[in-house]
Formats: structure tokens, sequence, C-alpha cells
């Protein structure tokens, strides 16, 4: 697959369900779908979040947990008889964690869709759990192609997954940056080293060099040297933010003013807390569009937030409402909603949604952001081919 990068594109339209009221499965205009039972009539249903809300990662977490509650009140709010539950379960972005809270969700007969895993590693302990208790899931987050590979009915991403960062990430590296040389880093996850690797493969005869860090490691001094010694023009990290901010601040400390290139794990505003200055210029990739393309969910999200939505709200919402929509629609049991998941197709604030058989999204688009003034702006699309 070769990527390009698109500058000065047009801005994407986006049409905004701010709830699922009125959609049928049978109206060509709207989304489409497995209807199950009676529309607008439900009891007792409820779904569910799954991801960090305390840990190391849980800036990312909190950012979806919002953007699905933000969707679910929306959603009780218009629809008086229909009232839907959120359940939360806090994995703190540990996939050691993730096999008992998997549990507990599939054991609630009132949980009957979950917005998660979070992160990759978690999708991985916990995705054969939910496949056998029939409990289907959309990600907004966990980008680990293999997800997708496990034979997994229940697993879906409504965004595009490391297959498509990764290549894009090497492409903004060679083509926008002009990069000649380039170290590459992970911090030994399954969303961090696999990202690596793919931008390792991509990036082919440029990388000079690679090394692995560990999740709460603080001292990088034998990593600093190392990209030193190689004299890299950009260093690329495959890892979260925590560790990124600082990773970056202990290199320009070290006297490295390589590039410093990331992705969507470090979009968030911890990692400009943790490296201070050092941030600045500092690029980062994501699968996602910026919140500002989507005017009128940005405006509900921080009426509701006193802030601005960040990494993945977005996606999460349109995640929390298409299972809304199925509710609605009649499919208040795991096995109609997942049908309905299966089969949908329709229009969200991100994009149309539309799932192949692997459970991935078929409208995938990338992204390049900046941290200008301290502050993490987009920058420019980059285009999938």
């Amino acid at each position: 697959m070769r990527f390009s990068v698109k500058t000065g594109a047009p801005l994407l339209a986006m049409a905004l369900a701010l709830t699922a009221c009125g959609t049928s499965g049978g109206d060509d205009e709207e989304a489409s779908g497995s209807g199950g039972g009676e529309a607008g009539t439900c009891e007792d249903v409820a779904i569910g979040y799954f991801g960090a809300l305390t840990g190391a990662a849980a800036n990312l977490g909190i950012n979806i947990r919002n953007g699905v509650e933000l969707a679910v009140n929306q959603f009780n709010d218009e629809n008086a008889d229909c009232q839907v539950g959120l359940e939360e379960y806090d994995s703190a972005g540990d996939p050691n964690q993730a096999t008992g809270l998997a549990t507990q969700a599939i054991g609630d007969e009132t949980v009957i869709g979950i917005v998660g895993p979070a992160f990759s590693g978690e999708s991985d302990t916990a995705g054969p759990i939910f496949a056998e208790g029939g409990l289907p899931t959309i990600t907004a987050s966990a980008t680990n192609p293999d997800l997708a590979s496990n034979g997994w009915d229940t697993f879906h991403r409504i965004l595009g997954n490391d297959d498509s960062q990764g290549p894009a990430a090497a492409s903004y590296i060679q083509d926008v940056l002009q990069s000649q040389s380039v170290f590459v880093v992970d911090d030994a996850s399954a969303y961090g080293a696999g990202l690596a690797t793919i931008v390792e493969e991509d990036l082919g005869d440029a990388v000079v060099g690679t090394d692995t860090i560990q999740t709460g490691q603080t001292d990088f001094s034998a990593t600093v040297t190392a990209i030193r010694d190689s004299g890299a023009e950009a260093v690329f990290f495959g890892g979260y933010y925590a560790e990124a901010g600082l990773l970056v601040q202990q290199m320009r400390g070290g006297g490295v003013d390589a590039t410093f290139v990331v992705a969507d794990g470090v979009k968030d505003p911890g990692f400009i807390e943790a490296a201070g200055d050092a941030a600045e210029g500092t690029i980062i990739t994501c699968p996602c569009l910026p919140p500002e393309e989507s005017q009128e969910f940005f405006d509900a999200y921080q009426a509701a937030y006193d802030t601005a939505p960040a990494t993945y709200s977005a996606e999460a919402y349109d995640a929390a409402n298409v299972f809304l929509e199925g509710i609605l629609d009649g499919n208040t049991d795991r096995e109609s909603l997942l049908e309905w998941v299966n089969d949908y197709d329709g229009e969200q604030t991100t994009k149309t949604v539309k799932f192949d058989e692997d459970g991935e999204v078929e409208n995938i688009t990338v992204w390049a952001y900046k941290v200008e003034n301290g502050e993490i702006v987009a920058d420019q699309e980059i285009e999938t081919n």
C-alpha cells in the first residue's frame, strides 16, 4: 500500500447524528441494520465502556468514556421510553486486569454492547472472552492489526488500524520531513511494538538503529546515547504519552535535536505536560479526524465537559451511537445487536461507518498533527491509496 501526503485538502463534510432518534434499519436514507424486536421499547439495557480510567494512560481512556457518556446522555434525553444505562469497566490499561473485567461484563445480562477495549493489549486478552459470551464490541482506539485476524465475530474497530497508520507515519517521515536516517524505539507493548515494527519495515534502509524501553521506565539515558551516536535525523517512538514525554525531554537534554515522531498513543496533553518545552515540534499521527471538523459535536462535548474533545472522543461517540441506533430499532439482546452492528451502514460524526467481515471499518482516515506553541494542532491529512 502506498501513501502520499495531501496538503491543503478540502475538509471533510461530516453529518452529526446527535441521537439515534427515529432511526430504522428499513429506511434507505438512514443507517441500515437487522431489526430485532419492537422499536422504541427497552428495559434493563446497558452498554459498557471498557478501558483505562485510572493509571498512566487514563487520559486517553477518559476521552473515550466521555464520548460514550455524551452519546448515552443525549439518547436518553431524546427517548424517554427507552433509557439505556452505561457500565464502566476500568482496566487501568492493564491486560492482566482485562480477563476479570471481561468475565464480569459478560456475566451482566443487561450489558449488550461494549465500546472498547481501549488498548490493544487488553483487547487481545478480553477479545476471546467477549466472543465466547457473544457480547459485541466496537473499539474506538485499539489499533493493532492482529486483533481483526482472530475470528472473533464480536470484534469491530471504528478507525483504521496500524497497517494504515504505520505506513502513513513512514510516508510522512520520508516525504514531508525528508529524513534520510531514522531511529525507531518501542515500549514493548502490543500496540507500541507492533506499530514500531510496521514503521521500521516501511522505512527499510533508512533505519539506523532500534531500541526497546519498558512502560513505567523513567531513565532513558542508554536509549538517548544510542540515538545520539546513530546521528539519526528523526526518531519514531511507538508507545504512550507518559514515556514519550520523558524520552523526548531527555533527548533534548542530551543534545539530540532529531525530529520526534510518535503516534496516536501520544496524542494527549499529558505528553506536553511530561515533556515541557521539549515537546515543541513533535509530529503525531492518528487515524482520527480533528474533533473541530465536526463543530456540532465539538460544541456539545465542550458544553458537557467544559473542555474540548480529545483523542478518540468522537470515535467513541460514533461507536456508542451505532449501538444506540440498534437498541432503538428493537435490538435489545446481544445476538440481535451483534447482527445489527455486523450489517451496519450509516453516517456518523467522523465517517460513514460500515464494517467488513473482519470487523474493520471500511472508511479510513489518517492525519498528522504537530505540537505548536504548546498545543496539539492538526497539520495535514495523510492520504491512503
